[in-house]
């Protein structure tokens, strides 16, 4: 069971949200418009580079908390 259930709800949606957001940067950067009109092909890269930012950002936020966390010993 998690001992800070709202540091672990606030860090994984933080982590999540910055991460879709690099990707949405990223995608921008490229020239793909996420937004634009059908699902053609950059539209699509777009799509999946938001939510690999935001799985990474995810992933980010998790070791960031589990470095933080203390290391338990063996009783």
């Amino acid at each position: 069971m998690a001992q800070h259930p709202l540091m672990e709800g606030l860090s994984d949606a933080i982590g999540f949200v910055g991460g879709a957001l690099a990707g949405f940067g990223l995608g921008q950067l490229l020239g793909l418009d996420l937004f634009s009109e059908g699902y053609g092909t950059a539209s699509l890269i777009a799509i999946a580079l938001v939510g690999l930012g935001g799985g990474l950002g995810l992933q980010a936020a998790r070791r960031w908390r589990a470095a933080r966390s203390p290391t338990r010993t063996p009783e």
